[in-house]
């Protein structure tokens, strides 16, 4: 049970490895107070996929979020510094996952902190590197565990997956183009699958580290979030009906938006599985709902901290930016990524989500940059001046009433 709500705690197994990945220069960002970032504004709610599942709305304040908008397609490596060229993150991991007030659990995921240690000689990559996955099901937990089962597979076995030493935009291009395949062909293989029902799917969200390279790939309404010197860093776009283009996409496909759900039934326009909705691939013509990723990609830098990966239930009722203020918090205090990912879950369930619920938090800095006794205490240096004023000070009997 979780404090202060009605709910089966259900602990999900995991693979446990590491990862890493190359992209492009972030715009540079301020840095914000912890108590603005805190401030929640989630999106609007999803009543449990699949229209018809019990709902409960839940209003809180809105905020304006920063997010990353210019993010592209590799083609070059940006200009960065020198001393951002020599930035290596160490990558640590940690998950939890809970029930929620919902009676079936439906999301799996993946933590593989190091990609070339867990596939060993079938995998030549930059280093470091690591892999994450969160399939969040729905219409039934079929078609996401089916995904997690075969996901080493899909993703570095039958798509093809490059093999390189070094991370540049050739490789970054490879990567995207065998991600790719693995989302379609994961998606194919759930319909081939006597065993899956038709009216099942999930969501996907894949997130790759080589070097300083970071390429999530998400279809559905998971989303990750990258906290790049305290500011939230959408790495990923929300697959619902309620946005303009894939309203659009929809639309121009031959599917309608009902009630915000695409063709009355599905609030999310991007999913594995879920056959019952799709065209057969020989009609020739695209389906309203889709397998198709799209990818946002990041040349981390020292300023990177963390990326937070989590399923709905997470974003249904709080912000990227509150979701970051609370694992940056934790990171602070006790330096734990495994009672970060608990915590946030904690804090949605205290806002009334009415999902089930998974976090991973992917820490890029090493231990000691965050740990300490207190979030407000820092070490500082005196300049030479400031030294000479301090003497004087003493000297002078440190202000007590003048000798």
């Amino acid at each position: 049970m979780v404090a202060g709500a009605e709910v089966i705690h259900q602990s999900i197994s995991v693979l446990d490895v590491p990862y890493r990945c190359i992209a492009k220069e972030i715009e540079e960002m301020i840095d914000i107070s912890a108590a603005a970032a805190a401030v929640a504004a989630p999106r609007p709610p999803s009543p449990g996929i699949r229209r018809g599942t019990e709902a409960v709305v839940v209003d809180v304040a809105a905020t304006q979020l920063v997010s990353i908008t210019d993010l592209r397609s590799s083609d070059a490596c940006p200009n960065v510094s020198e001393e951002h060229l020599q930035f290596v993150p160490t990558i640590r991991s940690g998950s939890f996952a809970d029930i929620g007030p919902r009676k079936h659990m439906e999301d799996e995921h993946i933590r593989i902190d190091d990609l070339s240690a867990h596939l060993g000689s079938a995998l030549t990559c930059p280093r470091p590197s690591a892999f994450y996955g969160l399939f969040d099901g729905h219409g039934g937990p079929e078609a996401a565990a089916y995904i997690k089962r075969h996901a080493i597979r899909f993703f570095f076995e039958d798509a093809g997956f490059p093999q390189a030493s070094h991370a540049d935009s050739i490789f970054l291009e490879s990567v995207e183009n065998s991600v790719r395949r693995a989302f379609l062909l994961a998606d194919r293989a759930l319909a081939d699958d006597g065993n899956i029902s038709s009216s099942t799917g999930t969501t996907a969200l894949t997130a790759l580290v080589f070097g300083r390279l970071l390429l999530v790939a998400n279809a559905g309404d998971c989303r990750a979030v990258l906290c790049r010197k305290g500011v939230a860093v959408e790495m990923s776009q929300d697959h619902r009906p309620i946005y303009a283009g894939e309203r659009q996409r929809v639309i121009e496909s031959g599917g309608f938006i009902d009630d915000g759900y695409l063709n009355g039934i599905l609030s999310v326009t991007r999913a594995l599985g879920d056959w019952d909705m799709k065209k057969p691939p020989s009609s020739g013509s695209p389906s309203p709902l889709i397998a198709e990723p799209e990818f946002r990609q990041a040349e981390l830098t020292e300023d990177d901290e963390f990326l937070i990966i989590g399923c709905d239930g997470i974003w249904d009722v709080m912000s990227s930016e509150h979701a970051v203020s609370v694992v940056r918090r934790g990171l602070r205090r006790h330096d734990d990524p495994d009672q970060c990912a608990k915590e946030l879950v904690k804090e949605a369930l205290k806002l009334n989500t009415f999902d089930n619920l998974t976090v991973i938090v992917v820490c890029l800095s090493p231990s000691t940059e965050y740990c300490g006794s207190s979030p407000q205490r820092c070490a500082k240096s005196l300049s030479s001046e400031a030294l000479c004023s301090l003497r004087r000070w003493l000297e002078d009997g440190g202000g007590e009433g003048g000798k």
